[in-house]
């Protein structure tokens, strides 16, 4: 009895120090830019984004001498590095961008919307959704009226 008792609790600490081995060390959280989908997602939504600014008439008319291609880059850069992924905007501040344009408030928001649309048929969630636009929401100061 004493040799079956033995062999169980042997058997016992060994899984429990399986089990203990198998879960590895503690994953930090997701950053945003992961739950973007990384590089490829950030292209994507930047790409979504600029469809739909093209096809809305309260966007489309801020972007008429606009070098699309460079503004691509920056707006992904700057998603990126908003979203705590690899990269460095080298952009300007949203102050100096938006400078002259007068952006009102129908306009920012439109682009929010163009924003959350892109992001929505990209199946990205309501939560990331809105962990993206609070990190951009402090920017409006530096958008409107300028």
């Amino acid at each position: 009895m004493a040799t079956w008792l033995s062999r169980f609790l042997i058997s016992a600490a060994l899984l429990g120090m399986l089990s203990a081995c198998s879960t590895g060390p503690a994953r930090a959280p997701a950053t945003l830019y992961d739950q973007l989908g990384g590089e490829q997602g950030i292209a994507a939504l930047t790409d979504a984004a600029l469809d739909h600014y093209a096809a809305d008439p309260r966007v489309a008319p801020a972007f008429a001498h606009a070098d699309i291609g460079r503004f691509r880059r920056m707006f992904a850069q700057y998603l990126c590095q908003v979203a705590d992924g690899p990269c460095h905007y080298t952009g300007d501040s949203m102050a100096d961008v938006h400078r002259g344009m007068n952006v009102s408030e129908t306009q920012f928001n439109a682009v929010v919307e163009g924003l959350t649309a892109s992001m929505t048929s990209l199946h990205i969630s309501v939560r990331v959704q809105n962990r993206l636009l609070r990190r951009l929401a402090p920017e409006r100061g530096d958008v409107i009226y300028k």
